[in-house]
Parts: C-alpha cells; structure tokens; sequence
C-alpha cells in the first residue's frame, strides 16, 4: 500500500530562517510595531506642546486679570491723592472725600464680585460670619449677630473675607 505523503517539514528551530511564507506576516507585524511606536512618540510631543501652550496661555490670562483688577483700582489711589492733597483744608471736607474714597473702593470690590456685607441682628452662619466676641444681649435672640467689627466680603460662594462679628449668646 503505497499512499502518498506530503512532506513533512521540521519544526523551526531557534536561530533557523523562517519560511518564506511567514516572513511577510513577521514584516507586517513589525511595521505594525513601528506605527503604533511612532504614534505613541507623536501623541506624547502633542501632549508636551499642548502643556506648555497651556501654560503660557494661563500665564498670559493671570497678567491680563492682574492688570485689569490693578486698573480698577488706579481711581481709588487718584481720589485718596487728592484727599491728602486737601489735608489743610476744611477737616468735614477732608472727611466726606474720604467717604467718597471708601465708597468707591467697596464699588470696585463689588464690579469684582466680592460685595460688602455688614449686616446686624441677622443669624450666625459661619460660612460668611466669624465670631471674635460674644455679648449678653437681653433683647436680641441666641445666635444672631450683635455687632459688626469689620465688613465682610464676597457671596455665593465666593468669599474674599468672612464678616468679623460679635455674636449674642444664649441667656441663662
């Protein structure tokens, strides 16, 4: 009985020459490799320039609100100029400019978003309140604020100072 067989061909063996017919796939794999590496390198050059864009834009933003808030100020130092100017003059006059400076000031602290708040007889809340004194008040409720010591500022959230107060405490 004589069948036929193909030949059969030996296992490649570490260091041997692969066929002919498994080069190309081993070809296509490594230029495979070669793209995806060379992506990675370009995705990774991308992502560095888009940082230092980033962070030169930011900077960019910072010195442009740091000169805008700066400017909004510049009318306030001109009046407090003129007030001292005016210093050996009538005193109720020096005063009421003066007035007019600090009103100006808690104008453009308010254009900045942060509004002034000094309100009394209002519940303690200490997100906008801190307490520096409390006081036996008879005829005021437990908890509210007294006395206002100085302005806060800011709301929503957004808080540059909280009010320092003097709180009424609980009668016994």
């Amino acid at each position: 009985m004589a069948t036929e067989q193909e030949p059969m061909t030996p296992p490649e063996q570490p260091g041997e020459i692969p066929s002919s017919s498994q080069v190309p796939e081993v070809d296509e794999q490594a230029a495979a490799l070669d793209e995806m590496r060379d992506r990675w390198r370009r995705a990774l050059a991308d992502l560095d320039n888009l940082r230092k864009r980033h962070a030169k834009e930011l900077e960019r933003v910072r010195a442009e609100e740091r000169a805008r808030t700066a400017g909004a100020w510049l009318p306030v130092l001109d009046n407090l100029e003129r007030a001292l100017a005016h210093s050996d003059s009538d005193p109720s006059a020096v005063l009421k400019g003066v007035e007019a400076v600090r009103d100006q000031a808690v104008e453009v602290l308010r254009g900045l978003g942060y509004p002034r708040y000094e309100e009394t007889g209002v519940p303690f809340d200490p997100t906008r309140h801190e307490v520096v004194g409390v006081v036996d008040t008879p005829d005021a409720e437990p908890n509210t604020v007294a006395q206002v010591v100085s302005p806060g500022y800011g709301a929503d959230g957004k808080q540059l100072r909280p009010a320092f107060v003097v709180v009424s405490k609980r009668q016994e």
